[in-house]
């Protein structure tokens, strides 16, 4: 029979979670625009240090994901290495929006990549065994889901929570700044924060969580190989050979695409293109928050009535068409309420609530999925390779968010968007462009996307049926003595 993962460790899994919110909070919303409109670095050569680190980190996943899976200590496979993420994380992004003033565009770009890369690096020694973690906790196709809930709650709450707390209390409006995110000053209590925020989510979730190690499945393998290069390509071959598996891979790596572009413009979006305050954009995160126990409750419950692979398809396509809707609006009608007006802000927050629930429904899917196909491979190969499937996965994020944010530097480049500039004084055929490039030319991506999902063919009766053969697998091994 199952073990059902207790209420107190789904939570602890879930808390931990708010980390990476915070963590991907800062590089979504706040890097790019700290250095090419505070620090007055070219878009382009931010996006590049952005785009290394962010390839540095998916290069990293697969070794920490190796590294996890054949860990053998008292405190189990993923805690170690979760536990040695928490403390170094948080000094980087200290460090990361606090270089010395008045040093040249050369000296700002290493230190954007030196810092950027260090925090990727402890943020994947944290992410991939946490997630990995997931798909050991239970082995239930609809509990699993539940269990990436609980991390998506405590992720969107991190993400979400965090903008509104910095907007409202590190970057009002004043009278010294055009708009409130040019307030240099504001981004050293800002980064303090970030930093407590993710010592204290990790320590949570270390806490939440330790009385699990007993029940997890040990590190399984044929041979218990040293690391090196060759056994680290090998198990990601294994991983790829997987049909379900790339086509899952493939599928995320252009959604990233998508979401990446669009979040590098989104900041810049909100402030020239629709022209809000900090005052007004501190209420998007609040209004992701309080769609997010509805898309929570969506995912298991649209889970029970459909298989994964409707769901992913259903919500993903949502999302494509709500994020293009107020853009294509604004930029081929006179519809769209003008701005500066509550009519405006109503609207917007209105597509952002229905992006809230779509959004983190995709996430958890798309994770109870990837744990599915663990499963998978297990039958296949013998071996648990929670780690390298969860890590490979991880790469799609970064290996495509680097790509995106590489190209989206270096738009706005293109578009002759200015450094330092204030709401209003962008020229309106630079603001048509940035719309054109959010909205309409990105989605292209996202059909990408949506054909690949197409090709998923793990269904929920299959699943059933892994499922029983490892049950009875494991019988035949446990009566055996193996």
């Amino acid at each position: 029979m199952t073990r059902v993962v207790p209420f107190s460790s789904k939570l602890g899994f879930g808390v931990g979670q708010t980390a990476e919110g915070i963590t991907l909070a800062v590089f979504g919303t706040f890097t790019l625009f700290y250095f090419n409109q505070v620090l007055e670095i070219s878009a382009a050569l931010t996006g590049l240090a952005l785009g290394i680190a962010l390839l540095f980190d998916a290069i990293t996943d697969p070794l920490a994901g190796s590294i996890s899976d054949r860990l053998k200590t008292r405190w189990g496979r993923r805690h170690p290495l979760i536990a040695l993420s928490a403390v170094p994380l948080g000094l980087c992004l200290i460090a990361l929006f606090n270089p010395p003033a008045d040093m040249s565009e050369l000296f700002y770009f290493g230190w954007l990549v030196v810092f950027a890369v260090l925090s990727r690096l402890f943020l994947t020694l944290y992410h991939i065994p946490h997630m990995a973690l997931g798909a050991e906790m239970t082995q239930d196709y609809v509990d699993r889901t539940r269990v990436y809930a609980y991390s998506q709650l405590f992720g969107t709450l991190g993400a979400a929570g965090f903008g509104f707390l910095m907007l409202t209390f590190f970057f009002p409006t004043t009278e010294e700044a055009p708009h409130g995110m040019l307030n240099r000053a504001g981004y050293t209590p800002f980064a303090l924060s970030a930093a407590f925020g993710v010592v204290a989510s990790i320590g949570l979730f270390l806490w939440g969580t330790a009385k699990e190690i007993p029940h997890l499945p040990k590190a399984k393998f044929a041979v218990d190989e040293r690391l090196s290069a060759r056994r680290l390509f090998r198990e990601i071959a294994t991983a790829f050979r997987n049909h379900s598996y790339l086509m899952l891979f493939g599928g995320l790596f252009f959604a990233v695409i998508l979401l990446g572009i669009e979040g590098v413009f989104m900041i810049y979006m909100y402030i020239h293109f629709w022209g809000l305050e900090t005052e007004s954009m501190r209420w998007l995160g609040p209004t992701a928050i309080a769609a997010l126990p509805l898309s929570i409750a969506l995912a298991p419950l649209l889970t029970r009535k459909l298989d994964k692979r409707r769901i992913l398809i259903l919500l993903s396509s949502i999302i494509i068409v709500n994020t293009n809707v107020p853009i294509c609006l604004r930029l081929f009608t006179d519809v769209m309420p003008a701005n500066g007006t509550p009519e405006l802000l109503a609207l917007l927050l209105a597509f952002v609530f229905i992006g809230g629930l779509a959004g983190p429904a995709v996430i958890v899917t798309l994770n109870s999925m990837f744990a599915d196909i663990s499963d998978e491979q297990e039958l296949i190969t013998g071996e648990r390779q929670e780690g390298i499937i969860f890590s490979a996965r991880s790469f799609a994020f970064k290996a495509a968010g680097a790509l995106a944010s590489v190209l989206g530097g270096i738009a706005l480049d293109l578009i002759s968007f200015p450094r330092g500039a204030a709401p209003g004084d962008v020229p309106a055929d630079t603001l048509f462009q940035l719309g054109l490039v959010a909205g309409p030319l990105t989605s292209i991506f996202g059909l990408i996307n949506l054909s690949f999902y197409l090709g998923y063919r793990l269904n929920r009766a299959r699943i059933v049926e892994i499922q029983a053969e490892l049950a009875e697998r494991r019988e035949e091994t446990a009566a055996g003595g193996g």
